[in-house]
């Protein structure tokens, strides 16, 4: 699964990818090679839609979803937005769970 994470620049994100890869590999249920993470910035979103199976939205950027889900409806792509007591905990584990649970609901 490639879980893309979005924010303004990319900076922050990955220091919540990091978390989320360190998540999943110290978790003994979850196979690390399954699971593919990249942080980049929202505009490059419509480089890497075509390989997202889930998008991860950081909170600064929350106020485009509405501009961004024409790509991702149209693309099937499901996403969750990182709250900011998450997001400022950089609390890697919540993040995966989120993802996990916008990629399971989308596949229903």
């Amino acid at each position: 699964m490639r879980i893309v994470l979005c924010c303004a620049g990319g900076f922050s994100t990955t220091m919540l990818m990091e978390n989320m890869k360190k998540t999943v590999k110290e978790s003994k249920k979850l196979d690390e090679s399954k699971f593919d993470f990249i942080a980049i910035p929202v505009d490059t979103l419509s480089q890497e839609i075509d390989n997202c199976d889930v998008l991860v939205i950081g909170p600064q950027i929350a106020h485009k979803l509405e501009s961004l889900k024409p790509m991702l409806e149209e693309k099937k792509v499901p996403y969750t937005v990182i709250d900011r007591d998450t997001y400022g905990k950089m609390d890697g584990a919540t993040a995966f769970k989120m993802a996990l649970i916008a990629h399971k609901k989308a596949n229903m």
